[in-house]
Parts: structure tokens; sequence; C-alpha cells
């Protein structure tokens, strides 16, 4: 049986929405694409090389998915486990829009039969079905508990605005810390495996 992952990029309060550029994901008036540029480092392409080398599948969401086709196909390198796998690996798109994926290989995904094809598909391998960026998407898995462990990438800045990963009224999940590093320009890489939901205590008793 494989593991679902998630990995994506965090400022210090949380945002996760157009970390790569200033016209990636305008939605809602969102004016700040583009905060990891500064940050960007040797450390940070060794974990993200790294996760991209353990994939066998991604699950993405619909406009992840057209963000990478817009790029990835013109940046191809087979030997580079990101370039390479993007291109060539399988890729589930959960959508109920998008009808004729032009990036492939390419499965798309309605609603009514996400939650048991993600199973399903899971059950049929060994490796990582992975999930990038797709806030949406990540939100949705996050509240069934279908997530097995999370890459969160926290970059020293925080932003006041934005689509934020874990919204009000989130399920309270406890998780154990399973890796750790910092990079030279001071990104927060963890790693947590969901253990079931959040306990709570007094120091008073």
């Amino acid at each position: 049986m494989g593991k679902l992952t998630l990995t994506t990029f965090l400022t210090l309060d949380g945002v996760m929405q157009a970390p790569g550029g200033p016209e990636e994901d305008r939605s809602g008036g969102f004016a700040y694409g583009g905060w990891v540029v500064p940050y960007a480092d040797e450390g940070m392409g060794e974990f993200v090389t790294e996760v991209y080398s353990r994939t066998q599948a991604f699950l993405l969401g619909r406009r992840t998915y057209e963000i990478f086709a817009g790029y990835w196909p013109q940046h191809d390198d087979p030997a580079d486990p990101v370039a390479g796998g993007l291109n060539r690996l399988p890729k589930y798109v959960a959508s109920t829009t998008l009808k004729e994926p032009s990036w492939g290989p390419a499965t798309v995904i309605d609603g009514e039969q996400l939650q048991s094809e993600i199973v399903r598909i899971k059950d049929a391998m060994d490796g990582e079905l992975q999930v990038h960026g797709s806030g949406q998407l990540a939100q949705w898995l996050l509240a069934r508990d279908l997530i097995d462990e999370l890459n969160l990438l926290v970059f020293p800045v925080f932003l006041g605005a934005g689509r934020k990963l874990f919204p009000t009224g989130g399920l309270p999940t406890a998780c154990e810390l399973t890796g750790h590093r910092t990079t030279s320009s001071g990104i927060a890489i963890h790693t947590y495996r969901p253990t079931g939901r959040a306990t709570f205590g007094s120091f008073a008793d």
C-alpha cells in the first residue's frame, strides 16, 4: 500500500497562495505572489528533489495542474526527478470542470468518486501519491483524514493576506514530527504524520 503525501510552501502566517510568481494566482485580489523566490536556496532544492524522487503518481487540483501544464512541458529534463516525474508519471486531476486534460498522462476524477478513487489508487501502489500545492484539494483531503504525511516548508515571511492551508473550522488533528531541517535562507522544513484527533488538557490538573 502506498501513502498520500502533501508538500506545500507556507508563510509564517500560513498563506500558501501563489508562492512562485506575481501572476500565478491573483484570485481574491492577492497581490503578493512570488514570495518564495527571495528565499529559494540550495537546501530547498535538495529537499524538493528528494520528495519528487519518491513519487509514483501525482494528485493535483485543477488550478495547480493548469499552472504546472503551462510551465513544465517547456522545461523538461528526463534526468531531473522534478521535471522528469511531472512530465512522465501519472497525474490524477480532481475537477468537475476539466474535461480533456492536455498534459498527460492525466486522468480527471470528479467529485462524486474522488474519495473512493484516491483510496483505490493509493492501495494499488507501493510508493507515494503526491499532492503539491492544490489548496482547495488539500483542505478537502485534510477534512477527510486522507493525508498520510505533510511536508511543510515554512518561509520567514508573513503577508497578512492570502489563502491559507489550514482554514478556520478544520478538524482538530494531532501530528507526530518525523523529520525537520532548516536551510541557509531560513526555510524551516517540517514533516508530520497525522496521528488522530487533537487532545486537550489543563496545567491546573
